[in-house]
């Protein structure tokens, strides 16, 4: 029990090291929070610092929670192992711990990021055949839509989908209760933008359109 406790403590400290804060620092103390959306995430670097910006804090972000699930539950531990069940739990244990570190730090007032490439570093450790459907859903609906946050939703909720339907310990399981969980978190950082969609105020990415750019090729001027 110590032993979980510490690795997930060190997992969540592990989540508030931020890439937006840490890229930031390194290109000369650029605040996201005080541009675009306010958001410290990739899409809002994206969206005013540009694409190298934005894919160095991808990287960071989804490295820790990469890392997370893996190199914590390995780390050496002086007195006697825990249980297989136990040892099972771990990494999902860490991948929590690590994406709350990241939505809710606590070097900076509990107000960090979306947690979504963090989580998604997650997911591609912890249940890699559900990430590809995730990804799928997430391009689909970008592309249909133009709005990021309407296609993290549909991506937090096709892992549940997944999992329930075709994880062989399905939804009533660790893994199961992890992606709910998670779900339920991704929706609850996203509430603001998902009201935004409703009201037809949410930011959209034009540029990845794709049928509007259709129409407007076949129907130019309407």
């Amino acid at each position: 029990m110590i032993e979980a406790l510490v690795k997930m403590a060190l997992a969540y400290l592990m989540g508030t090291c931020l890439g937006g804060f840490i890229v930031g620092a390194l290109r000369g103390r650029v605040d996201l929070r005080r541009q675009g959306s306010g958001n410290v995430g990739a899409t809002n670097a994206l969206r005013t610092q540009g694409a190298g910006f934005a894919l160095a804090v991808l990287l960071i972000d989804f490295g820790k929670g990469a890392l997370a699930v893996t190199l914590l539950p390995l780390l050496p531990w002086p007195g006697p192992g825990g249980l297989p069940v136990g040892r099972a739990i771990l990494p999902y244990a860490c991948g929590m711990a690590v994406t709350l570190g990241h939505v809710y730090p606590v070097w900076f007032g509990f107000r960090g990021g979306k947690g979504v490439a963090t989580l998604t570093g997650v997911y591609a450790l912890l249940l890699p055949m559900a990430l590809p459907w995730m990804v799928l859903s997430f391009a689909l609906v970008l592309i249909l839509t133009g709005y990021v946050s309407l296609g993290t939703v549909t991506g937090a909720v096709t892992a549940l989908l997944y999992v329930t339907c075709f994880h062989a310990q399905g939804l009533f399981s660790v893994p199961g209760l992890f992606t709910l969980i998670m779900t339920g978190l991704v929706f609850c950082t996203h509430r603001g933008n998902l009201w935004n969609v409703w009201k037809g105020t949410e930011n959209r990415f034009e540029r990845v359109l794709f049928l509007q750019r259709i129409r407007s090729r076949r129907w130019p001027g309407r």
